[in-house]
């Protein structure tokens, strides 16, 4: 097939400090607790990916700690919602299942742009991996115990 493409993709462990390991176990929950909060509100409403977007404030409203994490890490467990539910429509999945706090894969994927982290560690954390160079998004794992990932 003539029209094969090849993707590069990068990984690299993070050494991060304690302050920013909470940083990222809070988030980690909070894009769990909005994907099961929107994969619910989805079976019983139809909603759209934008619909979820547009609602997103509200969920702040419910869940005022939702406002110290990245943001466009919560908007991108949506877009995983919204994809998973594409791919289930198109045949090529199961129905979404809900994250479970133990059993589901931590990890969550991020815009990497520079105004949208209030969290000065963890701006310093991607720069610090050279992510400043790649375009679009990156994605951070917890591998074992104690070992992040960062992938793009």
């Amino acid at each position: 097939n003539d029209n094969m493409n090849m993707y590069k993709s990068y990984q690299f462990r993070l050494y991060p400090t304690n302050q920013q390991i909470i940083m990222i176990q809070k988030t980690f929950g909070c894009t769990r607790l909005v994907y099961n909060h929107y994969l619910e509100k989805r079976k019983k409403d139809h909603l759209t990916c934008f619909d979820m977007i547009k609602d997103l404030p509200n969920l702040y409203q419910e869940y005022p700690f939702l406002k110290e994490v990245d943001s466009c890490s919560l908007r991108c467990s949506l877009f995983d919602l919204d994809d998973a539910f594409k791919r289930y429509f198109n045949h090529q999945n199961n129905y979404p299942k809900f994250k479970g706090k133990y059993s589901s894969k931590r990890s969550y994927r991020t815009n990497y742009i520079t105004s949208t982290y209030k969290e000065k560690n963890t701006k310093e954390m991607l720069e610090e991996k050279k992510f400043s160079k790649f375009p679009s998004d990156v994605s951070l794992s917890k591998i074992y115990k104690d070992r992040y990932l960062l992938s793009k």
